[in-house]
């Protein structure tokens, strides 16, 4: 079994600052649209909210890359391509995996920046779109499904929602930053995470100082309790009402 931290939303370089949390609620902003959309801020009741983070550079009538979509029947579909999907290929991830969601999160407009976890997937099924985008997957418009990004697109699809509340369990960066040195679960150790190989990023005190740039970190954890045991209420965290 593999847990997949998966970065996502908006941040200093896609979209221009972090996505909001509102009342409370962590509310992921997807990146703006670079390739096909249908999906605009304002369609999802964003507006509001991108016009804030972007610093006015984006706003409700603008089209958004709208991956993870997180349906209200409990499914997420979750598109990938390219040089992100080659490592997730290589890593083994499909059916059985997990998927943590994460992102750069601000409180309002003066909270402190910080990266935590949003939303999850659980995967079961692995959708290689070079053989045919399934009618559904066009329906919802999803943006992977409305056009091939890369030869290797895919989507992954599972139950999967996200997080009503920010609770600390669901923080990755430590008090006071900066957002990548992220407090990590006592199983996560050296070599056990894809891109985070280099031993200056295992510090002491359970400490981590994640990679700024990347998409998808790969752990395995094989049969292992103890991350099963972490994933598990992790999990709950995200479900919590």
């Amino acid at each position: 079994m593999r847990i997949i931290f998966s970065r996502k939303g908006f941040d200093s370089a896609a979209g221009g600052g972090a996505s909001p949390i509102v009342d409370g609620r962590p509310l992921s902003l997807p990146i703006p649209s670079g390739t096909a959309s249908t999906t605009t801020y304002g369609a999802l009741g964003l507006g509001d909210h991108v016009a804030s983070s972007s610093r006015g550079r984006f706003g409700a009538g603008d089209l958004c890359h709208h991956d993870p979509m997180f349906l209200d029947t409990g499914e997420c579909l979750f598109g990938q391509c390219g040089a992100a999907q080659t490592h997730l290929d290589r890593q083994g991830v499909g059916a059985g995996d997990v998927f943590l969601f994460f992102g750069l999160f601000r409180e309002e407009e003066t909270g402190e920046p910080h990266h935590r976890i949003f939303g999850y997937l659980e995967v079961d099924e692995l959708v290689p779109l070079a053989d045919g985008v399934p009618q559904d997957l066009r329906d919802l418009a999803h943006p992977h499904a409305l056009a091939m990004h890369h030869r290797n697109d895919v989507i992954y699809r599972g139950p999967g929602r996200t997080a009503r509340r920010a609770s600390e369990a669901l923080r990755l960066t430590v008090p006071g930053g900066p957002v990548t040195l992220w407090q990590r679960p006592d199983w996560l150790r050296r070599g056990g995470l894809s891109y985070h190989d280099r031993a200056d990023r295992w510090l002491r005190g359970g400490r981590l100082r994640s990679v700024a740039r990347g998409q998808e970190f790969v752990a395995d954890i094989g049969r292992r309790q103890a991350p099963r045991e972490w994933l598990a209420g992790i999990l709950e965290e995200i479900r919590a009402s």
